[in-house]
């Protein structure tokens, strides 16, 4: 893909699908937006607004279309699909994207029923070809508002990573690069479950000192699965591991911490999960990680914690009882 020239297709109309096209779109690059659905398409072609992001305005250059036929002219495909609905979506699209066309993704999730990244489905439901991620603290409302945010483009390969760093590279955003593809996905999937677990002590009006432990611990447990993975250790204490997990317990606008927080003021799972129009990631993620876990023996009680809140109708007081009830020990990090 030579940068500047390049089209990009972004598959997918929600809130990272639309600043990612502005950061584009102020370089000069042409960007068309794939909408899975015709009813969605039309009103942002038209209006060039959202309510899923409320005041962001979709620059006038950026195209907006529910054909699939888009993709072929593009010469880099970014996923914005919630994982869960990767592979249909792709499975569909997947003729109209030209052979060796790279994708990278923007998702962060595990599939429930293959435990799978969504790189891994993204080359299942398209074929072989260069693939990578970009991922980090990327609150989308703070995008909009084009404050400074910084993310890496992981990829095994080299020179793909290199020209997803120059594509999104904008005067607010700043782009690293990453050969650890497992442990930059890993880390977008694992932050949105302890995420929640947040938001369940903000709900309960825990305090700073319970959140931050949370947030050390949390992090123990992403470095533990991740590494069991085959992530690289460094990786979760960098700015898609540390970074993404601090920005999501922390911001107001996290859906995953604001579906926490619901959880615990309200008892009620459907009820909290029906308050937000956007997906809950960390709520189909939990339920891979703790299979995943259990699989392999892995310790990681604050995703059990979730997982039993969201699954089992743990009460938010009893989960919290239970994780300070544990044995004590030594600390350890992985």
């Amino acid at each position: 893909m030579q940068t500047g020239s390049g089209h990009v297709a972004i598959v997918g109309d929600g809130q990272m699908a639309l600043v990612l096209s502005d950061v584009l779109a102020v370089r000069g690059v042409p960007v068309t937006i794939v909408s899975p659905f015709e009813r969605e398409a039309a009103p942002l072609a038209s209006a060039r607004t959202s309510p899923r992001l409320p005041g962001f305005r979709l620059p006038d250059s950026v195209i907006v279309t529910a054909d699939p036929a888009a993709l072929q002219a593009a010469s880099l495909v970014v996923c914005a699909i919630p994982t869960q609905f990767i592979r249909a979506t792709f499975a569909r699209m997947a003729p109209s994207i030209g052979r060796g066309v790279p994708i990278v993704s923007v998702a962060k999730g595990i599939e429930v029923d293959s435990f799978e990244l969504p790189c891994d489905i993204l080359l299942a439901a398209t074929g072989e070809r260069p693939i990578a991620a970009l991922s980090g603290p990327t609150v989308a409302a703070e995008l909009a508002r084009r404050l400074p945010a910084v993310l890496v483009a992981a990829s095994t390969d080299p020179l793909l990573a290199s020209s997803i760093q120059s594509a999104f590279t904008s005067p607010w955003t700043r782009i690293y690069q990453s050969n650890d593809l497992v442990g930059v996905e890993l880390a977008g999937a694992c932050k949105n479950v302890i995420a929640i677990a947040a938001g369940v002590v903000d709900g309960m009006g825990l305090g700073s000192n319970a959140k931050s432990a949370l947030l050390a611990r949390g992090l123990a447990e992403i470095a533990r699965i991740g590494v069991a993975l085959g992530g690289k250790v460094e990786t979760f204490f960098g700015v898609a591991g540390a970074g993404d997990l601090a920005t999501t317990c922390f911001s107001p606008e996290g859906r995953n911490r604001s579906f926490g927080e619901r959880l615990a003021r309200s008892g009620n799972v459907d009820a909290a999960l029906s308050a937000t129009i956007s997906v809950v990631e960390g709520v189909p993620t939990a339920r891979a990680i703790v299979r995943i876990a259990r699989e392999r023996g892995l310790d990681l009680p604050i995703c059990e914690a979730v997982h039993a809140m969201v699954f089992e109708q743990l009460p938010p007081r009893d989960a919290l009882r239970q994780l300070m009830t544990r044995a004590t020990a030594t600390e350890r990090i992985g």
